[in-house]
């Protein structure tokens, strides 16, 4: 594979996971579950390591990676059904995700990056199952709480309050 055809496959990956990334961190915002909103944490934090993979290819190739941002819609609504919204508009993403980019990813020729490309997708089918976990309303997705212990109400949608 010639490397500007190498480079623009990344380029490309590389627009479509941060659009996602992007997508996860302004959806997690409306997600006070506890459980669910730390999985999200866990998950955005997976996916930044990720985007610096792909970032550090895309130098390793002498360019630098498009700083362009596609916004992905947030479902709207209030309350539960809003969470509810949003988890089945990950889940749906994240498997589309999937699906466009594995059997590109599986054809790429260049060894290493398709490797770390593989693995990228791998640890998104693990988020794909949290998401799913989250949809069937299980709250054990990272751990499971001592008996009793609560986190009363959720989350707020910011991390620092001043």
């Amino acid at each position: 594979m010639k490397s500007a055809v190498l480079l623009s496959f990344l380029q490309e990956f590389y627009r479509e996971r941060r659009a996602l990334f992007n997508r996860h961190v302004t959806g997690a915002e409306s997600v006070a579950d506890y459980e669910f909103n730390n999985t999200y944490q866990n998950v955005i934090g997976r996916e930044e390591a990720h985007l610096q993979w792909v970032r550090a290819a895309i130098e390793d190739l002498g360019a630098t990676a498009d700083a362009a941002l596609t916004l992905l819609e947030v479902p709207g609504g209030k309350g539960a059904a809003r969470e509810l919204a949003v988890l089945q508009d990950d889940a749906r993403q994240q498997q589309r995700f999937i699906d466009a980019w594995t059997p590109r990813v599986t054809a790429l020729t260049h060894a290493r990056h398709r490797t770390m490309l593989g693995l990228l997708l791998g640890e998104m089918r693990e988020h794909l199952r949290f998401f799913e976990y989250a949809l069937e309303g299980r709250d054990d997705l990272l751990g499971r709480r001592m008996e009793g212990a609560s986190t009363g109400d959720g989350v707020l949608p910011v991390r620092w309050v001043e």
